[in-house]
């Protein structure tokens, strides 16, 4: 069976204020392409379709046109949410769109119900595990921990014990939305700590032949049958030197795994220059930097005059500034984002509280910010889930809703705001 595995579309998104939606559009464009050139059987999109729990309308569009063309072809697509997405709202219509071929799962406690796909060699089983948010997945899997090693482990027992009252040789997929240890991370990753751990061991997903990540932006490898697809564009400078591209996956008769990287467009180049303004405005190995999205932090020891107009005249796609001077002293005028740049709730607040009474949390001060950071997390998927509820009254499936989902805040963190640039 061959399978295109993609993740972390965020649909919606923008580059520092430049829309992206064009880039998108072109992107889904390919994905299409892509599955009637290779003659794909499948298409795994392992979570974070949208960039928000409520993406405007041209978003939305796009994603649908994405799916009435897959289903079109008659490939079926299997889709987890991420935690960037609104479990409930991205599992609008589930029920019926299984009938086409889009497969969404979204109810983290179905995630042992596969969708089971045929080809010459037998069975397929797609275990969709969408994002897991600790501090409710705890109460509804019933495990001690609030971290997404024990959720996921719970999780994967379901999988493992469904799987093994299968036929002998049916093979298996997990698509899972989750921080992997060894895995690189970048900046434009939303924050998923909870519980004080993030990441969890590759040896979580044993016993099946492929795992389709997501979360992580870049495309890599963690083990043989484990990997990220990454996210087909460019959502942070810190991806300047990412090779963005899908997997197209060959799964054997026998669980034999060989991949491929398909690339995919990219609107444009990104460039991040350092160096004084005059230098930056006259060096001419920076030629080629003309046509790309330019981040500049300028050394010069005191702030140029306009600086960000001089840089546009050679630089016409310049996003960025920021300023580090040659003395060595921070820039005071940095913002507020800059200054949490790649910093977790955990750190902020403890940080917040050395700062204000001249000493660092201890061991139990760390463990009860922790604690509420969990519960207004918890908090907000609750309230998420019974807006649904009173909204529906009845999930997708059928069945009553209100077990299942989650939903982070828009700012990512509890409080912070997005510190991306996006």
């Amino acid at each position: 069976m061959r399978f295109l595995h993609t993740s972390d579309w965020h649909l919606g998104r923008s580059f520092h204020r430049v829309s992206l939606l064009d880039a998108q559009r072109a992107f889904l464009d390919h994905l299409v392409a892509t599955v009637r050139t290779e003659r794909v059987d499948a298409v795994l999109v392992a979570g974070d379709v949208y960039d928000r729990a409520v993406p405007p309308l041209a978003a939305v569009e796009l994603y649908d046109d994405a799916l009435h063309r897959l289903a079109d072809l008659g490939v079926p697509a299997v889709m987890i949410s991420g935690n960037h997405d609104s479990a409930r709202r991205l599992g609008v219509g589930a029920g019926l769109m299984g009938r086409a071929g889009i497969h969404l799962r979204t109810d983290p406690f179905t995630c042992h119900q596969p969708v089971v796909l045929p080809d010459a060699d037998g069975e397929v089983a797609v275990y969709g595990l969408p994002y897991l948010e600790p501090a409710l997945a705890r109460e509804e899997f019933a495990v001690e921990r609030a971290d997404h090693t024990a959720v996921l482990t719970a999780a994967m027992d379901r999988v493992r014990a469904d799987l093994a009252a299968r036929p002998a040789g049916t093979r298996s997929i997990v698509l899972a939305h989750a921080f992997v240890t060894g895995a690189a991370p970048c900046d434009s990753e939303r924050d998923i700590t909870a519980g004080g751990v993030e990441a969890v061991s590759a040896a979580v997903f044993d016993g099946v032949d492929y795992v389709a990540l997501g979360h992580l932006h870049g495309c890599q490898t963690v083990g043989e049958r484990i990997r990220y697809s990454g996210s087909p564009l460019a959502y942070s400078f810190s991806e300047e030197h990412h090779r963005k591209s899908m997997w197209l996956v060959t799964l054997g008769a026998g669980g034999e795994v060989d991949a491929e990287r398909i690339d995919t467009p990219v609107p444009r180049p990104l460039a991040r220059l350092r160096g004084r303004l005059d230098d930056l405005l006259a060096d001419p190995k920076l030629q080629r930097h003309t046509e790309a999205w330019v981040e500049a932090t300028l050394t010069d020891p005191v702030r140029p005059h306009e600086p960000m107009a001089a840089l546009a005249r050679r630089f016409p796609h310049v996003l960025a500034l920021a300023f580090d001077p040659e003395t060595g002293h921070a820039d005071p005028a940095a913002s507020y984002a800059q200054r949490l740049r790649g910093r977790s709730d955990q750190q902020i607040a403890e940080d917040f509280l050395a700062h204000v009474r001249g000493s660092a949390p201890d061991t139990g001060e760390r463990h009860l910010l922790r604690t509420a950071f969990d519960a207004v997390r918890a908090e907000a998927a609750r309230t998420e889930r019974d807006d649904a509820v009173g909204t529906t009254g009845r999930g997708t499936d059928g069945r009553t809703t209100g077990s299942g989902g989650s939903d982070v805040p828009s700012t990512g963190r509890a409080g912070a705001p997005r510190s991306d640039g996006a």
